[in-house]
């Protein structure tokens, strides 16, 4: 175990990540993009994907192991980016290193209620998203101010860890899990989990002429964090260009090489 009482936090040292997978890379992209003078070193724990069909207890002792590979790599802020592992680990990942600035991700319920003109609004989600306590909780709290409709998502994450994020099994898939769940006012399509961001391209393509916005908490996660590191004076703000290191758990070279790829994507 690490104790962040014996390391030392500086500026020089990455920004960590860690996913249950590869879905935390729509995260990563958006830090890359506002925080580009900064290094970030990604670990996706693709070995043990998916997290959402784990026990709490499982999931909890598989995030740790992730970010005590980040912290003996050393990094200066955490995020997590995974919203099963938010809600299993998060809590007490602040609590055992109180110094390390620590960011999760929430499905983007808020943005959307926010900006809501009266329409339905849609999550997609893992099952274990839409059965967590914390989930419940986010709609309990905006459940009187707009329709929200959670769209269970089982077997979508794997399209992405497969790299398949185009073609006709997809329209297949949302032709089953999605299309029933859409109404002549459906104004939103909250993507509620980080490895959806990457079939966003697609989404837009299945949905046609229909006027849906698609949202993910990416930008917000990514924003937060930026905002801990300079609350903590961890921002570079140095003019150069940043590196990212990703690593993941199979070993397997093309789970590395599809990560960049990813990573490299246009952001939307």
């Amino acid at each position: 175990m690490n104790d962040l009482d014996n390391l030392e936090i500086n500026k020089d040292l990455p920004i960590g990540f860690v996913d249950s997978g590869l879905g935390g890379l729509s995260v990563l992209r958006e830090a890359v993009r506002i925080m580009p003078d900064e290094d970030f070193v990604y670990y996706g724990d693709s070995a043990n994907a998916p997290y959402g069909t784990k026990p709490q207890e499982l999931i909890r002792e598989l995030t740790f192991h992730a970010v005590e590979k980040l912290l003996d790599y050393g990094i200066k802020g955490l995020a997590v980016a995974c919203n099963t592992a938010t809600s299993a680990a998060v809590r007490p990942l602040r609590t055992k290193y109180p110094k390390l600035p620590i960011v999760g991700i929430e499905p983007a319920i808020k943005p959307a209620v926010v900006n809501t003109r009266g329409g339905r609004i849609l999550v997609m989600a893992t099952p274990m998203t839409i059965r967590q306590k914390k989930y419940h909780k986010l709609l309990d709290t905006y459940k009187n101010e707009a329709d929200i409709v959670s769209v269970p998502c089982e077997g979508l994450m794997e399209f992405v860890e497969q790299g398949n994020i185009d073609g006709e099994e997809l329209d297949t898939y949302f032709d089953t899990h999605l299309k029933p769940y859409l109404t002549d006012d459906t104004e939103t399509i909250v993507l509620g989990c980080t490895h959806y961001p990457f079939l966003k391209q697609h989404i837009k393509r299945f949905l046609g002429e229909r006027k849906i916005s698609l949202i993910d908490g990416s930008l917000g996660t990514s924003l937060e964090l930026k905002r801990r590191l300079n609350e903590k004076n961890l921002l570079r703000n140095e003019s150069r260009k940043g590196k990212v290191e990703i690593q993941n758990s199979t070993g397997r070279e093309e789970m590395i090489t599809l990560s960049y790829q990813l990573l490299n994507m246009p952001v939307d």
